[in-house]
């Protein structure tokens, strides 16, 4: 699990569970991305929630994601979810989860978020004292963590729909997810083995961007890129070895 920041012996860390349902699942069984980014989504919110760090004054906006699939959740039901924060920044924090399941999946997760105030602009973070000891003295950066991949490939059109929107007026970050899942199915590494997938987000989408999906590579390394009007919002790259 290269860079990624064990369960802290001290420190805050915050547990859930999850039910894995009929709608979460492939045609194979599989536990979709975008099924398990709505389950770190949720628990993140639960955990802030908690404590009650920024709220109603800031929200948290995903600057990257990565998801390392160690053991494919092919035959799990149910999942346990663990989180906690693995380094700050002035404007980024790091949150990590740790999946189980109860047949033998694992997943862990890496992440950077940028707190936004009211106004939606990126805002210092202060007054974090439940995360502090967690995160310890290890720091995040809030750049991007890929390249852009060229996007003169073929182009397929993502139409967004009124319900990809969520209280804050943006597509949310699991309908990435569930494109990511799309271009997956029908050229990516087989998903009943270990895989990396990594998403860097550079701009909101919102309903009325024409999206496109510029994919490029082959079974063994994929990469896509979120288009629209020309510029490009977001940058995934999916790999079949860790």
């Amino acid at each position: 699990m290269e860079g990624l920041v064990p369960i802290p012996e001290h420190g805050r860390t915050f547990a859930e569970s999850r039910r894995v349902r009929l709608t979460d699942m492939d045609r194979r069984g599989r536990l979709r991305l975008d099924a398990v980014a709505r389950f770190l989504q949720g628990i993140a919110i639960d955990d802030v929630d908690e404590t009650g760090w920024g709220a109603p004054e800031h929200l948290w906006f995903v600057r990257r994601m990565r998801i390392d699939v160690l053991e494919p959740f092919l035959a799990d039901r149910s999942v346990e979810l663990i989180t906690w924060c693995s380094g700050l920044a002035t404007v980024a924090a790091g949150r990590r989860w740790s999946v189980t399941g109860d047949r033998g999946g694992r997943i862990e997760v890496d992440s950077v978020w940028i707190p936004l105030d009211a106004q939606q602009r990126p805002a210092r973070i202060t007054h974090f004292d439940a995360y502090v000891e967690a995160a310890g003295s290890r720091h995040v950066s809030a750049r991007p963590g890929l390249a852009d991949p060229p996007i003169d490939a073929s182009r397929s059109r993502w139409p967004l729909r009124a319900s990809d929107i969520d209280l804050h007026g943006h597509v949310n970050n699991t309908v990435y997810w569930q494109a990511i899942e799309h271009v997956l199915f029908g050229a990516g590494p087989e998903l009943e083995r270990p895989l990396r997938a990594r998403l860097d987000f550079r701009e909101p989408l919102d309903l009325g961007d024409p999206l496109e999906l510029a994919v490029t590579g082959d079974k063994h390394h994929l990469d896509i890129a979120f288009v629209a009007d020309g510029r490009i919002n977001a940058v995934a790259a999916i790999d079949d070895e860790l």
